[in-house]
């Protein structure tokens, strides 16, 4: 059953962007940054300082099995 909230084709955009750092930050202020605060309140992404945002265990989660399209590990 789904039970994890729609994330929209900008956001899941924004999410592989924030992959795309290798576990680096992404600064607010940018065309996705409506994208980068909505994955924040989702607990995709946090803010590590003000204006940078970093993806977040749970955002690598989601990006590996919506984006990357790879099963979740059974643990």
């Amino acid at each position: 059953m789904w039970n994890e909230p729609y994330l929209e084709t900008c956001c899941r955009s924004a999410l592989h962007r924030l992959f795309l750092t290798r576990g680096g930050t992404r600064p607010a202020g940018l065309p996705d940054d409506a994208c980068l605060r909505r994955l924040g309140g989702m607990g995709l992404a946090e803010e590590v300082s003000p204006g940078r945002f970093a993806m977040t265990e749970a955002g690598a989660a989601r990006h590996a099995s919506e984006v990357l399209r790879r099963p979740r590990s059974a643990a």
